[in-house]
C-alpha cells in the first residue's frame, strides 16, 4: 500500500520545533480573535449553557497549552518518519501528518463559525469532526513514535471531548431561541 504524499513545505514546518510550536499558536490567535468581541456581546451572554463551562478566562490560557503540545507533537512525528524505515510506520505517520493538518484547519473554523457565524449547530458539526479526527490522529501517532505524540495529544483529545459537550449542551439549550 503507498504511503500518502505529503508535501515537502508542510514537513519542513514541523521539522523546526519554533515552526512547529508557531504555527498552531499564530491560527489559534487569528482563528481566536472573533471570540474576544463576541465572549463580551449581548448574543453571548444570553446562550445558555450546559453545567461546568469555566469562565471564559481560562480558554486562552488552555488553548495556547494545547497549541504548544500539539505543535511538538507534529515535531515528534516528523522526525519518527525521518528516523524510521518500516513502511506500516512510514505510512501510519503520513496519514496522521496529514490528519495533523486536516484538524488544524477544522479547529481553525470552529470559533468564526460559533462566534462570528453565531451557529451553534455547525460550530457543532465541526467539533465533532475536529475530535473524531484528532483521535485517529493520535492513534496512528502512538505506535511510530513509541507514544511521545499521545502524551503530547492526549490532553488535547480530552479538551476537545470537553468541548464537543461544551457545544452539544449549547445548541441543545438554544435550538429554541431566535437570535
Amino acid at each position: 500500500m503507498a504511503g500518502i504524499h505529503i508535501p515537502n513545505i508542510l514537513l519542513a514546518i514541523p521539522r523546526n520545533p519554533v515552526t512547529a510550536i508557531g504555527l498552531p499558536l499564530a491560527l489559534g490567535f487569528i482563528s481566536g480573535s472573533p471570540a474576544s468581541k463576541a465572549a463580551n456581546s449581548n448574543w453571548y451572554h444570553n446562550l445558555n449553557s450546559p453545567p461546568g463551562r469555566p469562565p471564559r478566562e481560562v480558554f486562552p490560557f488552555v488553548w495556547s497549552l494545547l497549541y504548544i503540545a500539539m505543535g511538538y507533537a507534529s515535531h515528534v512525528a516528523v522526525k519518527s518518519l525521518d528516523a524510521t524505515d518500516i513502511p506500516a510506520n512510514r505510512n501510519d505517520i503520513s496519514l496522521g501528518l496529514a490528519l495533523y493538518y486536516g484538524q488544524l484547519g477544522l479547529n481553525c473554523l470552529w470559533s468564526p463559525l460559533f462566534f462570528a457565524g453565531r451557529s451553534t449547530a455547525l460550530s457543532l458539526c465541526d467539533s465533532v469532526l475536529l475530535t473524531g479526527t484528532t483521535f485517529y490522529m493520535t492513534k496512528l501517532l502512538d505506535r511510530p513514535t513509541n507514544a511521545k505524540a499521545t502524551y503530547l495529544l492526549l490532553p488535547y483529545c480530552a479538551w476537545l471531548g470537553y468541548a464537543t459537550y461544551l457545544n452539544v449542551g449549547v445548541w441543545w439549550l438554544n435550538r429554541k431561541k431566535d437570535f
